[in-house]
């Protein structure tokens, strides 16, 4: 549900088309002044503002422009809500026992994927540490301390920094071979990008180059075919455990595009051998990432993975995928979910 970064080339970056009539600069925020409060406590709705003729999510300060593929993507997100209502009610009709998590410091929306996991599974949410079988730190930020825990069942308490630099660091420290580079010694085309999660800012610039603060600067990872469409190995993960892949297509010259060409299922034994599997693991661990997603490249020149992004609490299903995929991928997560938070045997509603 966000827009499209395009890439571009530094000191040639495409400006935005501008209009010969000037904008009426209109800012609402549907908080109303609560941007204090934490998310259980207000409608979802708030979680939006329009600035400067963006939808603004307030969270992050991420505009997405309000165009026809945003309003498609909201349409079909109202579709797959109504799925999850009817799988969610079967679920929790078809449970022997009434299970319970918690979120701290804040709940997650609808679009978050791991509400949905636990509604598909029949989990209910609660804000009472007594009645929860586990507690998950959710919170949409880049890096921040988890909150206290109540000496419950914990996950992703030690996942409190998925900035670009610190997913470089250990994915080198763990896979042998470096992602990010040196801008002032590095020659070529190379990527930058925001440290801060969810801005999908990516660009491809010329090195050697002066780095901007706030900014990474990492390999620039083949994954063009021959027609020039990249894909992206988008691998949600349960306790540190990849459970399917997301093989996302994006049109030529869309690397860096929040909307996908195509999106198609896979399992990870499909994608990845299992020595990358086992890296995939200790990553995680190293992490501290009991839920969450990571961005995965395979560059097609050396065959080697690349761990770009961790996103500890990821939006999804993915909207371009089709409807039968959604519901085996809901199903899959709803499972691995329940067996992290109950570490039994899941009944995850199937439709």
């Amino acid at each position: 549900m966000l827009t499209t970064a395009a890439a571009s080339t530094r000191g040639a970056r495409k400006p935005e088309p501008r209009s010969s009539v000037a904008p009426i600069a209109v800012d609402i925020d549907l908080a109303s002044g609560a941007s204090d409060l934490k998310t259980r406590d207000r409608a979802w709705w708030s979680d939006f503002a329009w600035r400067e003729g963006r939808v603004e999510i307030r969270k992050t300060a991420i505009r997405l422009k309000l165009d026809r593929d945003l309003i498609a993507e909201v349409l079909n997100w109202i579709g797959y809500l109504a799925i999850l209502a009817v799988a969610a009610t079967l679920a929790r009709i078809r449970r022997a026992r009434p299970m319970a998590v918690r979120f701290a410091p804040d709940q997650p929306r609808p679009w978050y994927l791991l509400r949905g996991a636990a509604l598909w599974a029949g989990v209910r949410m609660t804000a009472a540490p007594a009645e929860a079988a586990a507690t998950f730190y959710f919170d949409d930020v880049t890096a921040g301390p988890a909150p206290l825990s109540d000496g419950g069942r914990a996950f992703n308490f030690a996942c409190t920094d998925i900035s670009k630099s610190h997913v470089a660091e250990v994915f080198e420290a763990v896979f042998g071979y470096p992602l990010r580079l040196d801008p002032t010694t590095a020659v070529g085309d190379i990527v930058e990008k925001s440290e801060k999660n969810g801005v999908h800012d990516g660009a491809i610039v010329r090195a050697p180059l002066t780095p901007r603060p706030g900014y990474v600067y990492q390999r620039l990872v083949d994954t063009q075919d021959d027609s020039g469409r990249c894909q992206d190995l988008r691998t949600p993960c349960v306790g540190g455990e990849p459970v399917l892949v997301w093989v996302k297509t994006k049109a030529a010259g869309g690397r860096f595009a929040i909307h996908n060409r195509q999106v198609s299922l896979r399992d990870p034994g499909e994608i990845f051998s299992a020595a990358e599997m086992a890296a995939i693991r200790r990553f995680n661990a190293r992490m501290g990432l009991d839920w969450g997603g990571l961005d995965i490249l395979r560059d097609r020149q050396d065959g080697r993975i690349y761990v770009v992004d961790v996103n500890k609490t990821d939006v999804g299903p993915i909207i371009a995928l089709s409807w039968r995929d959604k519901i085996r991928s809901m199903n899959r997560l709803a499972a691995a979910f329940e067996r992290l938070v109950a570490g039994g045997e899941s009944n995850p509603c199937e439709i």
